[in-house]
């Protein structure tokens, strides 16, 4: 942290003996960690977290696969944060709507946004709107529960479909299509989207990339899940892999045991069989970027056209993609983007960056181009842009967290602030808070119902529901 910073800082703090009082924008993987970070190591502070929807922990309950049970495991984690005495949890309180920025560094100490990132990046290409062109986000929102999500339309009546993009959300909403419904049962997925699921008529899923298979953004893990799918094959194209086995020995241990295993699958040959009906197919391409959906009259898909490319450069972790003159069709009738997520400026206060973030200098942030970094900090996707797993999140939010203890403890006392009790004041008189004996009336309630299934947990997908329960 600069000097500067600190002696601004200072400025922020008078003389007395108030405890502090930090506010976190975000109830999901890096406003938890934040909050435990700081209550492991200050001896005395308060920590509000406010949450905009009226459940906690974010892309863990919504982003997270429901055949990865293991990874919701962090839930465990951040209960027993929230229980600590001097956390607070406030639900159903938007910031951008409830309250502004300006409020809460008015009345806290210091406010961390980790709010995520909860739009989608989109293509730009013609027909990027047409019927059957859905964002995987809004997909995995849609199986997971997400309340504004529970309503999209997942036409699975067509035997094609394609996937843009070849990170990790893409193999999720790839399993997802692809998995035997009775493997899915067991899961928390919800019950329309089981419904949905078990009516599919897909039979062929491509997996489009644009660059080669050294460069894919999945990992071993999600595609070994893949390629161990009941009644699925996967096939390859074997001129997209020319050269890359020669290249295996010179990669770095993760690149190559990936690169090994996609080469193993590759040797095993599959071929579709039109006359197993019960066979599905996971087909991923590579050197292929999209440049139109093409439509009927209806304005429903019917394919997507790809511009062929190929890779300039010496070394393949710095190889660049150059597009060619060729273009190829794949015929579908459905279409998930899965290019990545973006944050969104919910207060006019806030500075974006061109990648999608709030601008900020390892954490700390300027607001309104103000030199004054005091008092207002970033962690998680907000800040870091959408990369990385849950360890990464963590790792960033406790060094965020660092720097709003070191900033606390370099005061020479605090001026008091009036945290939640004073930003309560100024809600809208409708607003229904759900503090964290509202969320545990919440998971009680779609345990049970859960229970009556044989799944884990059945998720209520409505706000409205949410609060009668809560309230």
């Amino acid at each position: 942290m600069s000097l500067k910073h600190l002696k601004v800082v200072k400025r922020m703090f008078s003389t007395g003996e108030n405890t502090p009082r930090v506010c976190i924008v975000g109830a999901g993987t890096a406003g938890f960690y934040a909050a435990m970070h700081l209550t492991k190591n200050l001896a005395n502070v308060n920590v509000d977290l406010l949450e905009k929807l009226p459940v906690p922990f974010g892309l863990v309950r919504y982003g997270v696969a429901p055949d990865h049970p293991e990874v919701k495991n962090v839930i465990n984690q951040f209960t027993k944060v929230a229980q600590h005495p001097n956390v607070k949890y406030y639900g159903n309180v938007t910031l951008g709507k409830d309250v502004s920025l300006t409020q809460l560094r008015q009345h806290y100490h210091a406010v961390l946004l980790a709010y995520g990132a909860d739009e989608d990046r989109t293509l730009g290409i013609e027909n990027e709107d047409a019927k059957n062109v859905i964002a995987a986000r809004n997909f995995v929102g849609w199986y997971n529960g997400l309340p504004s999500d529970k309503d999209l339309k997942v036409d699975l009546s067509h035997s094609t479909a394609a996937i843009l993009g070849q990170g990790n959300v893409a193999l999720d909403v790839a399993r997802i299509l692809l998995s035997p419904i009775d493997e899915l049962r067991k899961t928390d997925i919800t019950e329309y989207a089981l419904q949905t699921l078990a009516e599919s008529k897909l039979k062929e899923l491509y997996l489009i990339g644009r660059r080669g298979p050294l460069q894919v953004a999945f990992t071993i893990k999600e595609l070994r899940e893949q390629l161990k799918l009941k009644n699925c094959l996967t096939i390859w194209r074997e001129k997209d892999f020319k050269g890359v086995e020669e290249i295996i020995p010179n990669l770095g241990r993760p690149r190559k045991r990936l690169t090994e295993l996609m080469i193993k699958s590759l040797k095993e040959n599959h071929k579709i069989n039109e006359g197993d009906l019960s066979q599905k197919y996971f087909m991923p391409i590579f050197f292929r970027s999209p440049n139109r959906f093409l439509i009927d009259e209806q304005k429903q898909l019917t394919g997507v056209q790809l511009n062929c490319n190929k890779l300039m450069g010496d070394k393949p972790e710095n190889q660049t993609c150059v597009p060619t003159e060729e273009v190829e069709v794949i015929n579908c009738g459905l279409a998930f983007r899965s290019i990545g997520y973006k944050s969104i400026q919910v207060d006019n206060d806030l500075i974006f960056t061109p990648h999608g973030t709030v601008a900020n200098d390892k954490g700390c942030v300027s607001v309104d181009n103000s030199t004054d970094l005091a008092n207002l900090y970033v962690a998680g996707w907000l800040g870091t842009g959408p990369v990385g797993v849950i360890l990464h999140t963590m790792g960033n939010a406790f060094h965020v967290a660092k720097l709003i203890c070191e900033d606390l403890k370099s005061s020479n006392g605090l001026v008091n602030k009036g945290g939640f009790e004073e930003i309560k004041k100024a809600l809208p008189s409708n607003n229904e808070i759900v503090n964290w004996n509202g969320w545990e009336k919440i998971n009680k309630h779609e345990v049970q119902q859960g229970e009556l299934k044989g799944k884990p947990r059945e998720k209520l997908c409505s706000v409205k529901e949410m609060l009668e329960i809560a309230l």
